[in-house]
């Protein structure tokens, strides 16, 4: 499912098709960081674009479809993506623009309803169930957010219109850039049957190789075999799972709760670190990040996690809960840097730190316990005081004196991300259910 590129696409319907039960929408914007790029500086238009981390070891964030004509994916080191498209424009991502675009465009969903599931900053799951007496039939309630999101918004989308979620996923994917695709619960089957076997959510790598090796290359394929003969190939719980999509049968509905929420965000240096001062800067840049937009968002969180990825790919994940919930960075960083220090790193070659917070809770229903000896005021009212300052001045305008770089700094001595390849950032401040962060493999479309 997250390997929309691999899918065919499919052709503009003819004559609008029965839409009756289809009440399930999948939105996904068009390129979505590289059409907010272009919204803003209207000359990128018709020019390959790549957004993402422009150091040596960048990732593609998104690549507009110019770009794309070059073989240029999401996920591809930005240094393959010069090699394919030399001429292409590269920009470094803005993730705050993209999340300001992201709550807007959601706020537009629940216009129209109030089922709305987001999956990420660019894509969600609609009920319109309730929505039709008011506004119409499924196909006409898509192209109406369709209408409202480029006359609102200046950028594009596509809808799959399906009665399930896993087919309207696959139908937007199907119809990209910029369409809807209806697929009418008689035609389900003969929408599903023709596509690969990864197409399919669960199907993995080594889930679809094993899948090949035994004959079954289509979901029609999947759809002709016995149960146990699946089952024997790829194990009970996931033949079974897989059977029941092969036969458009999928049980979901669009939850618009998911209590496995974080917000964090994660940085790669542009060369190995071995410095511990550097990390614990880096950690403390990363930390004022996330509470930024924890305050921003209106939450708190009880749990705070770090991610250290060496030189060879080993990853560690740490992580501690507080006795109470917080959107304060000071208390966000002492705990990084205990977790951090508990590793016991000797010289460490550190290739990415990340910070997150998780176990989310509406601050206003999240009261601060203050410790033994603690003010009742402080950081967290001058961390307040710095957002306003931001808001009115711009990002940076306020910032701890220990990350202002100092006359003379190199880039990995004041421990900023100077250089560093943002396109691995891994912010996500939009919730996305488990199964579906599980199956997701693309960063933008």
């Amino acid at each position: 499912m997250g390997r929309s590129h691999d899918l065919p696409r499919q052709a503009p319907q003819g004559p609008p098709p029965d839409d009756t039960g289809c009440t399930i929408l999948h939105v996904d914007m068009d390129a979505f960081f590289a059409s907010v790029e272009v919204r803003r500086n209207p000359e990128l238009r018709g020019r390959p674009l790549v957004v993402g981390g422009t150091g040596g070891r960048g990732v593609v964030a998104s690549a507009s479809y110019e770009a794309r004509r070059f073989g240029v994916r999401s996920a591809m080191p930005t240094a393959h993506a010069r090699r394919l498209c030399p001429q292409a424009v590269f920009i470094q991502p803005d993730h705050g623009e993209y999340a300001e675009t992201s709550r807007a465009v959601m706020a537009i969903f629940r216009d129209v309803t109030p089922l709305v599931e987001p999956l990420s900053l660019d894509e969600a799951f609609l009920d319109v169930t309730g929505a039709v007496r008011r506004l119409g039939p499924p196909a006409a309630i898509a192209a109406q957010i369709r209408a409202r999101v480029e006359a609102e918004q200046q950028i594009t989308c596509s809808v799959g219109v399906a009665p399930t979620k896993f087919v309207a996923k696959l139908a937007s994917a199907r119809c990209k850039p910029d369409n809807v695709l209806v697929v009418p619960v008689d035609g389900v089957l003969e929408f599903l049957h023709p596509l690969p076997v990864g197409a399919l959510w669960g199907v993995g790598e080594r889930t679809g190789e094993a899948l090949r090796k035994f004959g079954l290359r289509t979901v029609g394929d999947l759809a002709r075999t016995p149960l146990r003969t699946i089952q024997s190939v790829v194990g009970k719980a996931v033949g079974g799972h897989l059977y029941e999509l092969s036969h458009g049968r999928d049980l979901r509905r669009v939850s618009t709760e998911d209590v496995d929420k974080s917000i964090g965000s994660e940085e790669t240096f542009a060369v190995d670190v071995t410095d511990h001062v550097v990390i614990r800067r880096e950690l403390l840049r990363l930390s004022e990040k996330v509470a930024a937009r924890l305050r921003a968002s209106g939450q708190a969180g009880r749990t705070v996690s770090i991610k250290v990825r060496y030189a060879d790919f080993t990853t560690i994940n740490r992580s501690r809960t507080l006795g109470s919930p917080t959107d304060v960075a000071r208390e966000v960083y002492d705990t990084a840097t205990a977790l951090y220090t508990a590793l016991g790193l000797d010289r460490p070659r550190i290739r990415l730190v990340g910070v997150r917070v998780e176990g989310l809770a509406e601050a206003g229903d999240a009261p601060h316990q203050l410790t033994f000896g603690e003010r009742e005021s402080g950081w967290r009212e001058a961390e307040q005081a710095v957002d306003a300052a931001v808001r009115r001045f711009g990002s940076g305008a306020v910032r701890p004196a220990t990350l202002v770089p100092g006359e003379g700094r190199t880039a990995e001595s004041h421990g900023g991300p100077a250089g560093s390849a943002s396109g691995e950032d891994a912010d996500r401040e939009l919730p996305a259910t488990r199964a579906e962060r599980q199956s997701r493999g693309r960063t933008d479309r």
